[in-house]
C-alpha cells in the first residue's frame, strides 16, 4: 500500500512538474524565512549570551517570562496595545466598508475614478513621511496649527503632538486616512461580484438604495468582512512599530509605549535579548489564540471562517 501510494506521488509530481517548480520558490522563502528563524525562539528560556551562540547560553525555563508578567510595565503596555488595535479596528473597519458601499453607487465612472485614486494614493506614502507631515501640521511651533493658532492670537497653543490623551486619536484617524482607500478595494472587489440582475429585481420592488446596500451589498460581502475581521483581530496584539515608535515622545509615553516598541528598548537597545523574545514570543502565543477563537466563532455562528 506504501509503495502504490510512493509510486502515485511521483507520478503526480513527474506529470505536474511544472506547477511544482513555481510553488517550489514561495514554499522554500516561507521555510527559511518564517520556520527556521523559530529555532530562536528558546532563547526567551535561555539567559543568552552572544559569545556562547543558542545552544550553549545556560537554561532559565521561564524566568523571563515571570519578570514581564512581575514587571510595572506589563498592564500598561498591554492595555496601551489593546486600546489602539480595538480602537483602528472598530474606526478602521466600517470606514472601509462605508467608502467601498459608497463608491460602488456612484454611478459617474470618471468621479469614481478620481476619488478611487485620491483614497488610495495615501496607502504608497511610507511611514516615515507621514509622521514628518503629521509633525509639519501638527507642531505648535513651527507647524501649520501653531501658526494659524497664533495668527487669530492663541498664545498658548495646545500641544497635540506632547499630549497623551490624543495619542491614540492622532495614530488611528492618521492610519483612516492613509489606508481606507487601499481596504476599500478588497471590498469594492467582493461588490463587483454581485449578480447584477438582484439590483434590477430590487428596483422593480421599488426598493430603496438604502435597502439595497442592506439587502444585497451586505450580504454579498460579509465573507470578505468576517475573513478579515478575523485576522485584525488576531492582529491585536501587534500594533504597528514604526508610526508608534515615530510618533513617540517623552510627554505622550504613558499612552504610547506598547509591546513592539517595548520589545525594541529592551531587546535591542537594552541589549537583554532573552527578555525581548520572551515578550515577542508571548505577543505571538496571544495572538495566535486570539485568531483561532475568532475562527471558531466565527464559524459557529456564520457560514465563513478563515480555516
Amino acid at each position: 500500500m506504501f509503495i502504490r501510494t510512493v509510486s502515485l506521488w511521483r507520478k503526480n509530481i513527474y506529470r505536474h512538474w511544472q506547477l511544482y517548480c513555481i510553488v517550489a520558490l514561495p514554499v522554500l522563502f516561507l521555510i527559511t524565512f518564517n520556520y527556521v528563524p523559530m529555532i530562536g525562539v528558546q532563547i526567551a528560556f535561555k539567559e543568552f549570551n552572544p559569545t556562547q551562540g543558542i545552544w550553549h547560553s545556560p537554561w532559565v525555563g521561564g524566568e523571563q517570562f515571570e519578570m514581564f508578567f512581575g514587571s510595572p510595565y506589563f498592564w500598561p503596555i498591554i492595555k496601551n496595545t489593546l486600546l489602539l488595535s480595538v480602537y483602528a479596528l472598530c474606526i478602521g473597519t466600517p470606514a472601509t466598508i462605508l467608502l467601498a458601499l459608497a463608491l460602488n453607487e456612484v454611478k459617474n465612472q470618471r468621479f469614481k475614478k478620481i476619488v478611487q485614486m485620491f483614497t488610495y494614493a495615501p496607502y504608497f506614502i511610507s511611514t516615515v513621511v507621514l509622521v514628518g507631515m503629521i509633525n509639519i501640521i501638527l507642531s505648535p511651533t513651527t507647524g501649520l496649527y501653531g501658526q494659524l493658532s497664533h495668527l487669530f492670537g492663541v498664545e498658548n497653543v495646545y500641544d497635540v503632538l506632547g499630549e497623551s490623551k490624543a495619542f491614540s486619536s492622532l495614530y488611528v484617524w492618521s492610519g483612516v486616512w492613509q489606508e481606507t482607500g487601499y481596504g476599500a478595494v478588497i471590498y469594492l472587489a467582493a461588490l463587483a461580484n454581485v449578480n447584477p440582475e438582484l439590483y434590477e429585481a430590487s428596483k422593480i420592488d421599488g426598493a430603496s438604495r438604502i435597502q439595497k446596500i442592506i439587502h444585497i451589498d451586505l450580504p454579498a460581502i460579509r465573507p470578505t468582512i468576517i475573513v478579515l475581521f478575523i485576522l485584525a483581530v488576531g492582529g491585536l496584539m501587534s500594533v504597528g512599530f514604526e508610526k508608534v515608535f515615530l510618533l513617540q515622545n517623552m510627554l505622550n509615553l504613558s499612552t504610547s509605549e506598547v509591546i513592539s516598541t517595548y520589545v525594541y528598548k529592551i531587546g535591542l537597545v537594552n541589549t537583554n535579548y532573552s527578555f525581548g523574545v520572551a515578550v515577542g514570543l508571548f505577543n505571538s502565543v496571544v495572538g495566535f489564540i486570539l485568531i483561532f477563537t475568532t475562527n471558531v466563532l466565527a464559524r459557529k455562528f456564520s457560514d465563513s471562517s478563515l480555516f
